[in-house]
């Protein structure tokens, strides 16, 4: 949409002069005209000074981010002003004021202005998605036609804390794991580049032939000691390319669906996306959302392309006739359980209710894996540390052993 401005005059024969939103000049005019204002004059608006500062000074907000730990709290306190009678414009202008972070003030403000000039909030919120999704935004429509947008904002900040454990759930889970490898990495290229070049020349000092273990370890770190620039170049590249391949709409669709088969990890992923849909479902169809547009937000909010595509599947399915159910069932992504639940849920109407009820049924189960992992992982990486030392000991120490008996004997 483009920016107007517009003059006109009221009913009563006032001036009356503004900006406003608008697809073209007729779309100004309607809604002028539903004000009691009749036009005179509309044009489309001029950049002022500060947006074209602000439009030069984009490329260094590029990595301006809100965390989930703000916009849960944003969301609280929105939601308290709104049920004390607080005005929403003067609500977010309040907020803004308030809050330290630079790119949600200047949304916010962004958002008040917006709404001065008559626009609603959830096509004004609509104009962020960097910082409100097709759900959030749905929500908040939602809540402006019901004339319950307290409870929309409270049901948004209850759902993101949710996925805000989770989240923390999981990189607690993982961060242990990654630490170990991470540092068995670095270890295996500290022996590689210092440590056996080190060996190396001692035993070439007392000749002899050297075991075929010490000689693949040997032949290794001269690899690794005289092509490393060649070595660090094609990391680089890999890791470059993978991002790229991983930003592509194949790629990214191919991605999630590996992830959800890594060993140990997958399952858990899988059924913490498996909760994040039916706690999404759910809190879309409590808000009075037809079930085919619902399907398509819960979709996108995903996080997760080859999940997503599945559930837009379903709302292909519903819209041409068939039941919620039986579109489920034909995703193969529930267990024969959660089906026997959705199945009674529709047969009583309260599908809402039983996909909470698969949601924390997902929830807990993700929650007991995230605790037991650690103790599945831990012994995985005693033996592959036990592997290293055992390699290391048999290509290092074995040499030095009959080194020592020759001399010995």
């Amino acid at each position: 949409m483009a920016a107007f401005q517009y003059s006109g005059r009221h009913s009563d024969g006032s001036a009356a002069t503004g900006r406003i939103e608008a697809l073209s000049k007729a779309a100004v005019a309607t809604q002028l005209l539903e004000q009691g204002i009749t036009p005179v004059k509309v044009e489309i608006a001029s950049q002022s000074a500060n947006e074209k500062k602000t439009a030069k000074n984009v490329p260094l907000r590029l990595f301006e981010r809100v965390s989930l730990d703000e916009l849960i709290m944003f969301s609280r306190q929105i939601a308290s002003l709104t049920r004390a009678g607080v005005p929403i414009t003067s609500g977010m202008r309040g907020l803004a004021n308030t809050i330290r972070n630079p790119l949600l003030e200047r949304t916010l403000h962004t958002v008040a202005d917006d709404l001065e000039r008559g626009n609603s909030l959830s096509s004004t919120l609509n104009k962020h998605p960097k910082l409100f999704n097709d759900l959030y935004v749905s929500m908040v429509h939602v809540g402006e036609n019901t004339g319950r947008l307290d409870e929309a904002f409270s049901q948004m900040a209850s759902y993101l804390d949710l996925e805000r454990k989770t989240t923390r759930s999981l990189k607690q889970a993982t961060r242990y794991p990654m630490f170990v490898m991470i540092a068995i990495s670095i270890a295996i290229g500290v022996i590689n580049v210092f440590v056996i070049p080190a060996f190396k020349s001692v035993f070439e000092s007392f000749g002899g032939n050297m075991p075929w273990q010490t000689r693949v370890l040997i032949t290794i770190s001269d690899f690794f000691v005289n092509w490393w620039y060649l070595v660090l170049a094609t990391l680089i590249t890999s890791g470059y390319l993978f991002v790229r391949w991983k930003k592509t709409e194949n790629g990214r669709r191919k991605w999630d669906q590996i992830k959800l088969r890594f060993p140990l990890v997958g399952g858990i992923f899988y059924r913490a996306i498996l909760g994040r849909f039916a706690r999404t479902f759910s809190v879309v169809l409590k808000a009075g959302i037809p079930i085919e547009q619902g399907l398509s937000i819960v979709s996108r909010a995903m996080g997760n392309v080859y999940i997503g595509e599945k559930v837009a599947d379903m709302r292909k399915g519903i819209e041409r006739g068939e039941g919620f159910t039986a579109t489920a069932h034909r995703t193969n992504m529930f267990s024969p359980l959660v089906m026997q639940m959705l199945s009674v849920g529709e047969e009583t109407g309260r599908v809402d209710e039983m996909l909470e009820d698969v949601a924390n049924f997902y929830e807990e189960e993700v929650e007991y894996n995230l605790q037991n992992l650690s103790s599945v992982i831990e012994p995985i990486l005693i033996v592959a540390i036990g592997i290293m030392v055992l390699v290391l000991a048999l290509g290092v120490f074995l040499p030095l052993w009959e080194l020592s008996t020759t001399i010995n004997g």
